[in-house]
């Protein structure tokens, strides 16, 4: 099935602001837009009312278009609400997870693990969102799923600067691992408290007075 050309551009201007070659506060331009990516204004226009839509794009003084940033208020409620999702497809992937999807979280962990040791950070955070994917996915939460990626987006966004180290990617496999052990169990207590742990420490620990990532 071919992609349209709305999907194109939506995916063009998407991955642009979520690797940090589109900044915030960048206006976005359906007419410089259509004219790089060879297309009529019309799908553009398309693209841009979805990423509008999603929160990625936002109304400037003038009603144009420009990348949204995150206030530190902002910052902790896309954090809370991420979390309670997260907790409602591990609770449920515990009871429900086939064991071969149990399998494959491990095939993605070993994925991971082959990141993190060649340095690789882009293709290690992109797994990383992945294997948080995989378990609404695996928990039969179609809806769960479909906002997940929608806040996966504006965790990557948040995350755009920080540096992270080899030593920090193994750690965050490691919790990863603690979760994928209790849904293996189907202990539900103990998913729960390692996904709380993965949180709230090494992987999305936030400063919210400052707004950074930390850890």
């Amino acid at each position: 099935m071919s992609v349209s050309r709305s999907q194109l551009a939506y995916d063009h201007v998407r991955s642009g602001i979520l690797r940090g070659e589109i900044p915030i506060g960048t206006t976005v331009s359906d007419v410089e837009l259509a004219e790089v990516l060879g297309m009529s204004k019309t799908p553009v226009r398309e693209a841009l009312r979805l990423l509008e839509q999603e929160g990625l794009l936002e109304r400037g003084r003038r009603r144009q278009l420009v990348v949204r940033g995150f206030t530190a208020h902002h910052r902790e409620e896309v954090l809370e609400v991420r979390e309670a999702l997260e907790r409602i497809a591990v609770r449920q992937a515990c009871r429900v997870m086939p064991a071969d999807e149990i399998d494959y979280l491990r095939l993605s962990l070993l994925r991971q693990r082959r990141a993190a040791e060649a340095g690789d950070e882009a293709t290690f955070i992109e797994l990383d969102e992945e294997f948080h994917l995989l378990i609404a996915k695996g928990a039969g939460l179609h809806l769960v799923h479909r906002l997940l990626g929608q806040l996966r987006g504006f965790v990557r966004i948040m995350r755009l600067g920080s540096v992270r180290d080899r030593s920090h990617l193994v750690r965050v496999i490691e919790e990863h691992e603690a979760i994928v052990d209790g849904l293996e169990r189907r202990d539900e207590d103990a998913a729960l408290a390692a996904l709380s742990h993965h949180l709230h420490t090494v992987d999305y620990a936030l400063d919210a007075s400052r707004g950074e990532v930390v850890g």
